[in-house]
């Protein structure tokens, strides 16, 4: 079973609770916190959790903020950790099939609960596609 890790803010703590709920039945997804909706500093928790992706070869990581894009601009600063801020099935799609993306980000104030689990289903299951997409993902 792949390492799934998942964090938030403040402002993507309900999403990443209803996140966990509904996930922890099929897959085995560890939070890192924060552990209530008190306001903190999203880069913080991007970090953390972008540092575990990059370091657990196949793991993938969750990153819930109001708009996704905070965490997502945060996360990238790792090496080796490929954040996507998702929105829709396609961008979900090409961000695993061409981009090699091993983090979604969402934003709790711009999708409904439904769409972020749709997401998260379709970037768990979808492979990357290798080929000339290699190439580029390296130059990254």
């Amino acid at each position: 079973m792949k390492k799934i890790y998942i964090a938030s803010d403040h402002a993507g703590f309900k999403l990443k609770e209803s996140i966990i709920s509904n996930f922890s039945k099929s897959k085995k997804i560890k939070d890192l916190g924060p552990t209530t909706n008190t306001s903190v500093d999203y880069p913080d928790f991007a970090k953390k959790l972008a540092k575990k992706v990059a370091s657990n070869k196949g793991a993938f990581g969750i990153l819930v903020c109001g708009s996704g894009m905070g965490m997502a601009i945060a996360a990238n600063k790792t090496k080796n950790a490929r954040a996507a801020l998702c929105y829709s099935s396609k961008n979900t799609k090409l961000s695993r099939l061409h981009n090699n993306a091993n983090i979604i980000t969402l934003g709790e104030r711009l999708i409904n609960k439904k769409k972020a689990f749709n997401l998260i289903k379709i970037f768990l299951s979808t492979k990357f596609e290798k080929g000339r997409h290699l190439r580029r993902v390296k130059k990254i």
